[in-house]
């Protein structure tokens, strides 16, 4: 079991920054694959940007240049920095640890993005 505990989350005006951080309980952090996702009121969740186990990196196309991922393996953390922050970027964004066939969820961190 890894329980995962996000934090960062608030109100930005667009243009604005944030940046959430997401910290594991496992000691085995460095072989979790890690990702953020978010999700909108009435819509799917979807991935927002990934680091894998490699340090393999991958973000959705809509917020290239804007996010950057990034992990600690010795804090067990891993993080999103969120510039140029646009009112549609307002989401809940949950923190995701995956190990082949096992994968984990954090709570959630509300961010809203005010035009």
């Amino acid at each position: 079991q890894v329980q995962l505990v996000e934090s960062g989350g608030g109100w930005v005006q667009a243009g604005g920054s944030l940046r959430l951080s997401c910290t594991a309980s496992r000691s085995s952090f460095s072989i979790l694959d890690m990702g953020w996702y978010r999700q909108a009121p009435g819509k799917q969740r979807e991935l927002v940007a990934a680091i894998d186990s490699g340090g393999r990196i991958e973000y959705a196309d809509s917020v290239k240049g804007r996010f950057t991922i990034s992990r600690d393996n010795a804090k067990n953390t891993v993080s999103l920095q969120m510039n140029s922050l646009k009112p549609e970027d307002t989401a809940v964004y949950y923190c995701n640890a995956a190990l082949r066939s096992y994968s984990s969820w954090g709570q959630g961190t509300q961010v809203t993005v005010s035009s």
